[in-house]
């Protein structure tokens, strides 16, 4: 191959040759002609091809995860051009093979951390053995929508049970603190657990769950700690009554304009098992809220 191409190189640079020692003698007022050639195109586009091979082999081995001590292989699939029916065959069997790695390596791990972040509690023969089912349709007793009813009740018990774990404490204390609170005369108690205690009884309208409220506000947890505050910040806050927790919504709508009222939200009214910001799971918030307008 090198022996040709230097021949087709060399032939090339003959006919250049040639063809400078014809066009030599140019007229006094013709402007240089600019040689921009310097191979024939033969030669360049076995060299282009050659140029674009570059880093394939790093490409097979890093993103197709092909062993290149096999390149004998990967040249005869390459001169081959198309895919004979043994050939897909081949293909699907190794795409097997390849997910099924994928699955012990990177589905299994995932699935299991979503069950438990630090014991492994799933049958892993058994949820690979659910996994090629599925795709197979092999095995059925169930439909697929009643599979994905049963994993995602599942899956919520587990991650209840897992938030309990963590932080159950937080629920326990905010019912005691709730229980012993409902004694004070100061303060009301509504059916839905809300507790409120009226600090200043406004004379304006009622907002409902469609208005948009301007407040200022702020907020701790029952052993005091301060997670916010629109007082602090300087500048009251605007949102619709009906997109805020659903303690907060509720107080809203029973405070006219002008009134300020200290509320106390069971995590069940509040933010439950989320974390939100500054605010650990299941607890019991503590408001002291101020209704300025109601915005038109």
């Amino acid at each position: 191959m090198k022996k040709v191409i230097l021949l087709a190189l060399c032939a090339c640079i003959s006919l250049g040759a040639s063809a400078a020692k014809k066009t030599g003698k140019k007229k006094k007022d013709q402007a240089p002609v600019e040689v921009v050639d310097t191979v024939c195109i033969d030669t360049f586009s076995y060299h282009f091809g050659r140029a674009n091979s570059n880093g394939l082999k790093n490409y097979l081995a890093q993103r197709m995860g092909i062993d290149t001590t096999y390149i004998a292989e990967f040249l005869q699939g390459f001169d081959q051009k198309e895919f004979t029916e043994a050939d897909k065959r081949e293909k699907a069997r190794l795409a097997g093979i390849e997910i099924r790695q994928q699955v012990e390596s990177q589905v299994y791990p995932q699935a299991s951390k979503q069950v438990n972040d630090s014991t492994e509690v799933l049958n892993k023969m058994l949820f690979v053995q659910g996994f090629r089912d599925g795709f197979s349709g092999q095995n059925v007793t169930v439909p697929m929508d009643s599979t994905q009813t049963l994993v995602k009740k599942q899956l919520e018990y587990y991650h209840k049970a897992s938030m309990e774990k963590k932080y159950g404490a937080n629920r326990i204390a905010g019912e005691e603190f709730l229980k012993a609170n409902a004694k004070k005369d100061s303060v009301k108690v509504t059916p839905s657990g809300l507790q409120y205690k009226v600090l200043t009884m406004g004379t304006g309208a009622l907002p409902t769950r469609e208005d948009k409220v301007q407040v200022n506000y702020e907020g701790h947890l029952i052993d005091g700690t301060e997670f916010d505050s629109s007082y602090k910040r300087g500048k009251p806050v605007t949102f619709p009554v009906g997109q805020v927790i659903a303690g907060w919504t509720e107080a809203l709508c029973m405070m006219p304009v002008g009134s300020k009222w200290e509320i106390y939200v069971p995590q069940e009214l509040a933010y439950k098992d989320r974390e939100q910001a500054k605010i650990p799971p299941f607890s019991c918030l503590i408001f002291t809220v101020e209704l300025l307008e109601i915005e038109k």
